[in-house]
């Protein structure tokens, strides 16, 4: 619950939130005057200081020191202070130019995202894979290899095609294999992976251990990070002093660098929300330690229904939210039109 401020601690907030961005330093009631020119004695503004201390909303690193944000000060500031910041046009110019200059081609696009966010927002960088928001069958060959051994090609909805090899428990013919490949073929077609679950007790023993094969690489294949995760800037963090530390260091690491910790920060929130929708997680949110000294921002874009993907920004708490929300905003814009423009060829 947000404790309600007066204008004046709302300004005062906003202006220590700044300067500590900016500087990294305690801040303190007398330099914040002479800086910003406050119509207001020094007393006065201890005075607020320490009723925004009381609040929660900063804190005092050292008795004779000066005050830096806390984390519900920064979220205080991003959701009540900062409001709606649009990227400069020259930047926006840019940034064009450069997605104009590489053409149509998904994996250039997915790079030079990542390069983007990452030197707009001095801080590091991720974009997923665009994919199919809820894989589908289209189509399945069953080859027999040798004895028991059988690789199934399975084509999906979007052209991805996936191969696995299936054991099974005894040899089976090819014209077997070509039967029953036929007839799941008649019987799946356009189904996502809960559909053919609720089927597969009418089939028998050799499609049964097919269709399991094909739930598994359908549900793969919708889960948000089923392909290529694009990074840039990490050098960006480790950079910055809060880093300083190799452990701490190594956290903000594990948040790009493990997938099941990435997929599960994504999932929770990513996939549930409005493609351009903008996330910002501010240390970890109580969910997540290895984000306890990190901020994320983060996007999805493409197209619901066609393929959606995710990207977002990792840095300090301490980072410059209005341009990296905005930078982000932006750059999910341009990749949710490659994927409209790439969908209707």
């Amino acid at each position: 619950m947000m404790t309600e401020l007066t204008e004046r601690q709302k300004l005062i907030l906003a202006l220590i939130i700044r300067d500590y961005i900016d500087t990294a330093q305690p801040v303190g009631s007398d330099s914040l005057r002479k800086r910003y020119h406050l119509d207001a004695s020094p007393a006065t503004i201890r005075n607020e200081m320490a009723a925004l201390t009381e609040a929660g909303y900063l804190r005092q690193p050292h008795t004779s020191a000066g005050r830096v944000p806390t984390e519900e000060g920064y979220r205080y500031f991003v959701r009540q202070l900062m409001g709606h910041i649009e990227l400069p046009n020259d930047a926006k110019r840019m940034i064009t130019h450069q997605f104009y200059q590489v053409g149509p081609d998904p994996d250039r696009w997915m790079r030079l995202a990542a390069s983007v966010l990452a030197h707009q927002s001095r801080a590091a960088s991720l974009v997923t894979s665009p994919h199919v928001e809820q894989a589908r069958f289209k189509h399945l060959e069953l080859i027999n290899t040798r004895g028991r051994q059988v690789l199934m090609v399975l084509v999906m909805s979007g052209g991805d095609v996936r191969q696995q090899m299936l054991t099974l428990a005894e040899p089976v013919s090819q014209e077997q294999l070509s039967t029953a490949a036929w007839h799941l073929n008649q019987l799946l077609a356009g189904m996502g992976p809960e559909s053919i679950a609720a089927v597969t007790a009418q089939l028998d023993a050799l499609e049964q251990d097919i269709t399991k094969l094909i739930i598994d690489e359908l549900r793969h294949s919708s889960n948000i990070l089923s392909g290529e995760v694009y990074r840039d800037g990490l050098t960006h963090v480790l950079a910055e002093p809060e880093f300083s530390e190799s452990e701490t260091a190594r956290k903000a690491l594990r948040i790009l660098e493990e997938r099941p910790l990435l997929e599960d920060l994504l999932t929770r929130t990513i996939e549930m929300s409005n493609v351009g929708g903008v996330q910002v997680l501010i240390g970890g949110e109580g969910t997540w330690e290895e984000l306890r000294d990190c901020s994320m921002v983060l996007a999805r874009y493409g197209a619901p229904g066609l393929a959606t993907g995710a990207l977002g920004v990792l840095g300090p708490i301490r980072m410059a939210y209005g341009r990296t929300i905005s930078t982000v905003q932006f750059v999910a814009g341009l990749l949710s039109d490659l994927v409209v423009e790439l969908h209707s060829e």
